[in-house]
Order: structure tokens, then C-alpha cells, then sequence
């Protein structure tokens, strides 16, 4: 531990989410008919006397009186609370139980209830201190034990120093009696501990505010003393991306902000001093500008397939690491093109139209089955291959077309151009990514070369089909139809209108940009990108990385873990192990990836380091970024 200290928490929202009084009177007024302006005066109370207003003593008395309190109700409070840890308490419970022989756990509240989470911590008994319910016969409580310091004014005070704690003792705590111990001279330190409840007199009293356990151990050296306290780190998630996401990365202690729509590049630059982590769709562009205007950014996920709307390059050439999610919306985009394969089929847009006109049109004429049509795709990845095995599946034959080598599912069977491909299949799908070398794939002379009748989908990025020509073939006759998720110039937000010469044809369905939107595929998004993005922040990990070299890495554990990602040239590797050494550091372990225009060094070392250390490290020649963990 970085200086012996002794840590003291208090425990009602410090060590759990709750206080404990205010949860008993929820529990004891239950069905009581005037139970609303009983607890308001609970809460009142409560508030006064951690913000310093009144005697903690009398306000405890008083509240105690005004509530028909019984052992059940404290019983069951206990039972609760052991599954209500603050959140970065759960997180770190290896530090309780690591240093159990010096931290001591000191409440205004009951024994009754802090003792279980107290043994869940792994706190001994003895190193607990609290006040001590009074019961009637008939198991009301009637009061608490006078002789209790803890009952009365500057108890925490009086009870910590009758311990004669070992020094320097830190104080950690969200109320006034926790500010008071420091006051006392009890503690050396006080720390406002806010992730629960923040009282701004706590707060001014404070040597320091920490919004959680994770940042007070940053501040007491036992994280990692200069790595970065995970609540102080700020994530930027746009265009109303899945509240899974958000979930999984608060719940591991970063600070989320979320916005509902795209944001233009002069708005995005705006929104991104200070901001660690940029979370976007398909829609919001990443520019060189956006990240060079980046002060703090180490990370941008897209939360979709594609991510040819981030300057890669760019961002690589910074050191910042870019992550998608390939595969968590497949199913999705498969089916709503089978869907709409069967629809074109089957003219099921125009004649479900003309039925809300009124108009009854009931004839098989060029409706058309799926079994037996040839369908080709272009673009044999993960979307590709598998809507090559349903519509197999469904008696489609299926050609497929794809620069790179792929294994053929079922009877797919490879065709070696795309001219071919337009050449025989009756429905042409489109499934390639948005490289510049994709724009216009189809235009007027591949349009020309598609079977008389041909229905044509593209569910892959807008700029690959030339829209105009579509329309003129489809207006012809020369095609049957087409169903288009993707467009060329789309609306940034739902309230923009939507303008395309496909408005308005027969057999053409439109729909905006729905592919991936599922619920289901959604969730999916935004569980998968955030685990990525967890994985980097957490352990360094880039599996997925679009960008930087891959290197899977584990959980460090008694070590502290060192990042290094710098331009790929000669003598980098050599430099970083010569200032290593000087700095005194033994190495547990290192790897090191590249490719051909970056390298990614980790290095776990076997003791602390100090900030000489980091400067000589960010120092080497071809830095693009350094970090540290733990």
C-alpha cells in the first residue's frame, strides 16, 4: 500500500448505494396512510444532518421516533444490502480484501446492516464500527445504545481515535460526520465521496472529491499511480445508439454522453476536447480535422459495419484505435433482403398500395416464385455468405463474385467477373464495402448487361449503384424492379426530407436505411463495440482493431501494464527497453505487433514507476501514444 495509510469508509452510499435509515422507513411505512410526509420529513432530516445542519444525534432520535420500526424490517434491510455495493466498490472488491487488516468501515447506521457487507468485504467484525439497535420485547426498535459514541455528535471521531488507528488514517465519506473526522484531526485525509450523493459542504470540506472507488485509489497510488481513473474518462456515443452500450461501459466506471442524431464536422470538432472515447453510427464523419482537433482521444468505435466514415489513416497516424462490429447486424441485413427478394417477386409494394387506394388487383401476372431463380451476390463476406445459405435454403440456385478468395457455402459456386454474374442472375444483390474503388460498381454499362427483367437490391453502401441509371432502366422496363436500403445522399436526421429520382416507380422499394435495425441486431451493436472498446481501454487489448496491429491481451494481474504505439520504424524497440531499464523496471512481459506503418508495444513491469520514468518512455523517437495501466 502506497504509504501505510489506514482507510475509513463510512458506509450509508459510500460502500452502498442507499441510506440506511431512509430504506428502513421505506420498508416500516409501507400501507401507513400518512407515509408520504412521514418519509418526506425522514429525508429532510437525513439531508440536514449530512450536510452538517443539524446534530447528527438528535436528527437520528428524531427520525427513529417518527417511524413504527421493527427487527423484521432491519432484517430484511440487511439481506438487501449486501446486493447493493456502490458501484466501483463492486468493481474493487480485491482491494477490500487485499488490505482488510487496514481498513476499518465506521456508520452512522446500524451493526445489523453494515456487518453482512462488511463480511462480504471481507472487513473483520472488529474493524467495524456502528450503532447498536435497541429492541422492545415485541421486537420494535426503540432506540439505539446511548453508550455508543456513534449515537451522539463528533462520534466517528471519538470512536476512530479510541482505536488508535496507525497513521496517516484517510477518511472516505459523502457526509458532513465524514468531514467532521478530518476536522477532528481523526484523519489525515478526507476524501468527498460523491458517486452516490454529492453535498456541497461535504465536498468544500474535502482535501479532494473522488466520484468513485476507482479514483480514490488513482489518487492514493494503488492503481497505478499516474494511469488514468476510468471516472474521469469521457465517452461520446451519437446517433441514439443502443442503451446496451451505455449500460456496459457505465457500469465499468466511464463517464457516458449520448446524443440522438448525427453531428456536422465543425459541431463534432466542437463537442471533442476532452473527449477519450467517440462512439458513432454510419452517418457522423470522423475527419482528419475532427481528430486532429481530438485533445484526449484514444479510441473511435462504429457501432455498425462499415467504417468508411472514419479517416483511418488519419486516425491511425494519432495513435487512436478504431473498432467496429462486423458481424452483430448479419442476421438482420440477411433477412430484410430475402424480405424484400420475395417482395419484388411478387409486386407485394405496388399491389399493397393500390389496396389502400381502394383498388382490388387480384392476378398472378408477373408475380413470380423464388424457388428456382438464380440469385447473384456481389461481395462474399459475412452478409454475403450467408444470405448465400438461406436462399439456398429457400431453392434459390446462387453465383457469387468477390475480389477476394472465399469458401463457397452449399452449392454456391464462384463466378470469375462481375459481368458475369449480372449476366445470369435473375435478383443481384449487393453486399461490398464503401472503399472508394466501390463508388459507382454499377452504372449505365453494368445495369445494360443484367438479364431482361432482373430485380436488383443494394443493402450496402449508397454510392456504389448510380441511381440515376437505376431509375431510367427500371422506368424502361429493362429491369423488373429494385429494393434500395441506401442511398447516395441521405437525410441526417429523421425530421430532414428524403428526396430520390426512385421516388414514385413500379415495383421499387425504398426503405431508410433500415438494414441493420433491429432490435436485436441493435443490442448486439452495442453489446459487441463496447466490448471492444473495454477491452482496449481496460487491458489494451485491439482484437477487431481496424487500424493498429491486433494483439489479444489477458487480464494483467500484479503488474502494471505499459502501451506504447509508434510510427513503425528501426531502433523503437531497442530505445523503449534502454529507458525501461534505466528507469529501473523489470520486465514480466512484453509484445509487440506491426504492421506496415505502426507498431503496438505492451510491456508489464514488476514494480511502481514514477513520473520520470513515463517522460522518458513518451519521449522516444516515433511516439504516436503512450498509455499506462494499473
Amino acid at each position: 500500500m502506497a504509504d501505510a495509510a489506514t482507510f475509513v469508509f463510512d458506509f450509508d452510499s459510500t460502500l452502498v448505494g442507499l441510506e440506511s435509515l431512509e430504506a428502513l422507513a421505506d420498508l416500516a411505512l409501507e400501507g401507513v396512510a400518512d407515509a408520504a410526509a412521514v418519509l418526506a420529513e425522514v429525508h429532510r432530516l437525513t439531508d440536514a444532518a449530512m450536510a452538517g445542519e443539524i446534530d447528527f444525534g438528535e436528527a437520528l432520535r428524531r427520525r427513529l421516533a417518527l417511524l413504527p420500526l421493527h427487527r423484521s424490517h432491519v432484517e430484511a434491510l440487511a439481506a438487501r444490502a449486501v446486493n447493493d455495493l456502490a458501484p466501483s466498490v463492486r468493481r474493487n472488491l480485491a482491494f477490500f480484501r487485499d488490505h482488510a487488516e487496514r481498513v476499518v468501515i465506521v456508520s452512522g447506521g446500524f451493526r445489523e446492516i453494515v456487518a453482512p457487507v462488511a463480511r462480504q468485504l471481507g472487513i473483520a467484525a472488529e474493524r467495524v464500527l456502528a450503532n447498536d439497535l435497541v429492541y422492545a420485547a415485541d421486537g420494535r426498535v426503540a432506540g439505539v445504545d446511548p453508550a455508543n459514541p456513534l449515537a451522539g455528535a463528533g462520534g466517528k471521531a471519538r470512536a476512530l481515535e479510541a482505536l488508535g488507528l496507525p497513521r496517516p488514517v484517510v477518511m472516505v465519506g459523502d457526509g458532513w460526520t465524514d468531514a467532521e473526522v478530518r476536522l477532528a484531526g481523526a484523519a489525515d485525509r478526507f476524501y468527498a465521496f460523491t458517486e452516490i450523493v454529492r453535498r456541497p459542504p461535504v465536498v468544500a470540506a474535502a482535501d479532494a472529491e473522488v466520484a468513485s472507488l476507482d479514483e480514490l485509489l488513482h489518487a492514493e497510488g494503488l492503481a497505478g499511480r499516474w494511469s488514468y481513473p476510468r471516472s474521469r474518462m469521457r465517452i461520446l456515443l451519437l446517433e441514439n445508439i443502443h442503451p446496451a452500450a451505455v449500460a456496459r461501459l457505465e457500469a465499468e466506471g466511464y463517464v457516458v454522453e449520448t446524443a440522438t442524431g448525427a453531428l456536422g464536422e465543425d459541431e463534432l470538432i466542437a463537442r471533442m476536447a476532452g473527449v477519450h472515447v467517440l462512439g458513432v453510427r454510419s452517418k457522423t464523419q470522423v475527419s482528419a480535422r475532427v481528430l486532429a482537433a481530438a485533445d484526449r482521444l484514444l479510441a473511435v468505435a462504429a457501432f455498425c459495419i462499415g467504417t468508411n466514415q472514419i479517416d483511418l489513416d488519419a486516425a491511425a497516424a494519432r495513435g487512436v484505435a478504431v473498432f467496429n462490429a462486423p458481424y452483430s447486424n448479419t442476421r438482420s441485413v440477411v433477412e430484410l433482403a430475402v424480405g424484400l427478394t420475395i417482395a419484388l417477386l411478387r409486386d407485394v409494394a405496388d399491389k399493397s398500395a393500390a389496396m389502400h387506394r381502394g383498388v382490388w388487383n387480384k392476378s398472378a401476372s408477373g408475380a413470380r416464385e423464388l424457388r428456382g431463380k438464380t440469385l447473384g451476390i456481389v461481395g462474399y463476406g459475412a452478409i454475403g455468405s450467408q444470405l448465400s445459405v438461406l436462399a439456398e435454403a429457400l431453392g434459390m440456385r446462387v453465383i457469387f463474385h468477390d475480389l477476394t478468395e472465399r469458401l463457397a457455402l452449399g452449392n454456391a459456386r464462384r463466378v470469375p467477373s462481375l459481368e458475369a454474374l449480372l449476366e445470369e442472375a435473375d435478383v443481384v444483390s449487393l453486399h461490398v464495402d464503401g472503399r472508394r474503388e466501390n463508388s459507382t460498381l454499377l452504372g449505365p454499362a453494368e445495369l445494360a448487361r443484367m438479364k431482361p427483367g432482373a430485380l436488383l437490391l443494394n443493402l450496402s453502401r449508397g454510392h456504389v449503384v448510380d441511381v440515376e441509371a437505376l431509375a431510367a432502366a427500371v422506368r424502361s422496363g429493362r429491369l423488373g424492379g429494385a429494393a434500395l436500403d441506401v442511398f447516395p445522399e441521405e437525410p441526417a436526421t429523421n425530421a430532414d426530407p428524403f428526396d430520390s429520382p426512385l421516388r414514385g416507380l413500379r415495383n421499387v422499394i425504398l426503405t431508410p436505411h433500415i438494414g441493420g435495425s433491429t432490435e436485436e441486431a441493435q443490442e448486439a451493436i452495442g453489446e459487441f463495440a463496447a466490448e471492444r472498446l473495454l477491452a482496449f481501454l481496460n487491458r489494451g487489448d485491439t482484437s477487431f482493431c481496424v487500424n493498429l496491429p491486433n494483439v489479444q491481451l489477458t487480464e494483467v494481474s500484479g503488474a502494471h501494464r505499459l502501451l506504447h504505439i509508434h510510427h513503425n520504424q528501426p531502433g523503437v524497440l531497442a530505445e523503449l527497453n534502454r529507458a525501461i531499464a534505466e528507469a529501473g523496471l523489470n520486465i514480466l512481459g512484453q509484445h509487440l505487433k506491426t504492421d506496415e506503418r505502426t507498431g503496438y508495444v505492451i510491456v508489464d513491469v514488476d514494480r511502481d514507476y514514477d513520473r520520470a520514468a513515463l517522460r522518458a518512455l513518451r519521449g522516444v523517437a516515433g511516439t504516436l501514444r503512450f498509455r499506462t495501466l494499473y
